[in-house]
């Protein structure tokens, strides 16, 4: 297989990671730049075994080339509103709403609201906000000229929810080849590897709705037991200190390669 990748626009430390893995792996690749207003990717291949790396913009723009395979698995089921109706209740947050980034939300008394992009997941980092914080970075970001947020930019809204520990998962042909913890909160004692119950979890909403051919899925403990925190699209997910990257790229090179 063939890997376009993208320079390292966000100054990701772990994007070099990718390099490597594909170096040992003696497997074919490129290094392009798409600036952030792009409208196609600029770069030519006789290549039909493509496998894009990098930002959204990458992704989103690789589904422009049909005849590259697997190319990019940007959009589609990777929308809330697809695999909200498969994983339900299993949804960290399953009672969401859509909204225009500038519109007026209603607000009670200290309340803290989760909110993250729709479908454009980098256009800025979903967090918990109270409302004088959503005020001020929505005011801000429209007055940014330097970024690719509009007046009509969707942002989905949910009920701030208290998690203990969070993990990564990547999954390549409906098996999980690397997963690793990236957050621990209050007083949650460190684990180096993903509970057991956790991967049963994860395994357990992949027969539910395997999503795609790969994808990565973020899993959480909650006082409720395991739920799933979001859906990645793999072109664009970041690496973690403890992913193992080479795992990884082996499995989609060996599974898109058959």
């Amino acid at each position: 297989m063939y890997f376009i990748v993208q320079a390292n626009v966000y100054l990701d430390p772990d994007h070099y990671r990718i390099f490597d893995a594909l170096e040992e792996l003696n497997i074919d690749y490129s290094v392009i730049n798409i600036p952030p207003t792009a409208q196609k990717i600029d770069f030519e291949t006789d290549r039909k075994d493509v496998f894009v790396y990098g930002s959204v913009t990458i992704a989103r723009l690789a589904k422009q080339n049909t005849d590259w395979f697997p190319g990019s698995f940007y959009g589609g089921n990777h929308l809330y509103e697809v695999y909200s109706k498969y994983y339900g209740e299993n949804l960290l947050n399953n009672k969401v709403s859509v909204h225009k980034i500038s519109e007026e939300l209603i607000w009670k008394k200290d309340e803290l609201k989760f909110i993250k992009p729709y479908n454009e997941a980098k256009i800025f980092t979903g967090k918990v906000f109270n409302e004088t914080e959503w005020k001020d970075f929505a005011f801000e970001a429209l007055q940014n000229q330097n970024n690719r947020i509009t007046e009509d930019s969707l942002v989905q809204i949910s009920e701030a929810k208290r998690t203990i520990k969070e993990a990564r998962l990547w999954i390549v042909g409906g098996q999980i080849i690397d997963a690793g913890y990236y957050k621990f909160n209050d007083n949650a004692p460190f684990e180096e590897k993903v509970s057991e119950d956790g991967l049963n979890f994860a395994n357990k909403m992949i027969r539910l709705f395997n999503l795609e051919k790969a994808f990565v899925m973020d899993i959480c403990f909650t006082d409720e037991g395991w739920k799933i925190v979001e859906i990645n699209c793999i072109n664009s997910s970041g690496f973690y200190p403890n992913t193992n990257v080479k795992s990884i790229i082996k499995a989609l090179n060996i599974y898109f390669s058959n």
